[in-house]
């Protein structure tokens, strides 16, 4: 396949030649990354846990079990249901290969439970009711353009970003709400960029004007064959080419941009398509994709654009909402991945060959960085009925 550069129905740039979609006998589709954002690097940072309550040293002081990334995201999702009230978030410790869990009150059962599951508990303030709570505040009073939330569990709080073009009477009313969610709940931090869909990726697609990234291959209900890729990009074009001015090879089946996520499902028009599950990461080289997984605070993650090729980066922020220009997306990753025009759609992943996001948009570049926001692929495999490879696989 052809590299693509620049492209987009947003003004948005691709890049990284590196980055092709390969078309080989039988169509052969080699799963190329693109995301708007940049590479996260795999890396999840530890949280010192606070001094215990009285009662409670055994239960979060012991040690810990060493868990993988992936181990530990099945950890969180038990314990999420089981402390209730108590949970006020997890992220992992790469360093220490350690699941942290915040925990609020002094409950010595709660602390039990979570070192029985292997973590640490840490003492916090706010629950994850009372975090999502707060977002739904901002979300009725502070919905505009150039602005995004997402929860971070390292400061048990909710991180508010508002680009550059939020100024004047947009800046007051946001630092206002923000200010009555209470002391400790959320805080505020500038983007030197502006938000925007970057419409372009891993192995570039071409259609409608716009140049996206492939995501990942995937195997849709019936069993055919087919690709994830940004819902920006799903809705700029019914029909994508793996080269510019090139013939069609896959046609939007599902996209959903703005609203609750940023993905679309194409699947190939060639039923005899091979998709490999594989990200091409330049220079001949490729990450099989053997699993999806959930996305953690501090998980380092990469990130492969026809735009800006391979970066890496960290996710520093989960359940975020970005208000674009074209509208709200709820329910991305954030990350401190760079990214720029042309990368949307590509593949965020681990090292592991876990399948995490696909590129949404941000606020800045490779340059400068910023923030980028991606699509987690769990969930938008579970709303287009698809799996990752064959069989899953």
């Amino acid at each position: 396949m052809s590299p693509a550069s620049v492209g987009g129905r947003y003004g948005i740039r691709t890049g990284g030649d590196e980055l092709r979609h390969k078309r080989i006998p039988k169509r052969k589709a080699v799963l190329a990354g693109a995301a708007v954002m940049g590479m996260v690097a795999t890396g999840v940072l530890l949280q010192q846990a606070n001094a215990s309550q009285s009662g409670t040293e055994n239960a979060s002081q012991s040690p810990a079990e060493k868990l993988s990334a992936a181990s530990a995201t099945q950890v969180v999702e038990g314990l999420a249901s089981q402390l209730g009230d108590a949970y006020g978030g997890a992220y992992y410790d790469e360093d220490e290969q350690q699941l942290v869990v915040n925990v609020v009150g002094n409950d010595n059962d709660v602390n039990v439970e979570v070192r029985r599951a292997g973590a640490v508990a840490r003492s916090v303030d706010n629950s994850t009711g009372e975090l999502g709570t707060a977002t739904k505040t901002l979300a009725e009073r502070a919905t505009m353009a150039g602005t995004a939330w997402a929860t971070d569990p390292k400061t048990n709080q909710i991180v508010v970003t508002a680009d550059r073009t939020v100024t004047g009477e947009r800046w007051d009313k946001l630092e206002a709400t923000v200010e009555s969610l209470g002391a400790g709940m959320a805080r505020i931090q500038k983007s030197t960029g502006e938000f925007k869909p970057f419409a372009a990726g891993g192995d570039a697609i071409f259609g409608g004007g716009a140049r996206c990234s492939l995501g990942f291959n995937v195997t849709t209900e019936d069993g055919s064959p087919g690709f994830l890729t940004a819902g920006h990009c799903g809705v700029a074009a019914e029909s994508w080419s793996d080269a510019q001015d090139g013939a069609d090879i896959g046609t939007v089946q599902a996209a959903t941009f703005p609203g609750e996520g940023d993905f679309a499902l194409v699947t190939y028009d060639d039923p005899a398509t091979e998709a490999p599950s594989a990200v091409n990461t330049g220079d001949g080289q490729t990450v099989e994709i053997a699993q999806v997984a959930e996305a953690a605070v501090g998980l380092e993650v990469s990130r492969m654009g026809s735009t800006t090729g391979l970066q890496n980066g960290t996710v520093t922020g989960l359940n975020a909402t970005v208000n674009y220009p074209e509208g709200t997306v709820t329910g991305l990753i954030q990350t401190d991945v760079c990214a720029e025009p042309g990368d949307s759609g590509g593949s965020l992943f681990t090292a592991d060959g876990s399948a995490i996001g696909l590129t949404s948009g941000g606020s800045g570049d490779c340059t400068a960085g910023g923030e980028t926001f991606f699509q987690p692929v769990t969930t938008a495999l579970a709303a287009v009925g698809a799996e990752i490879g064959a069989g899953g696989n």
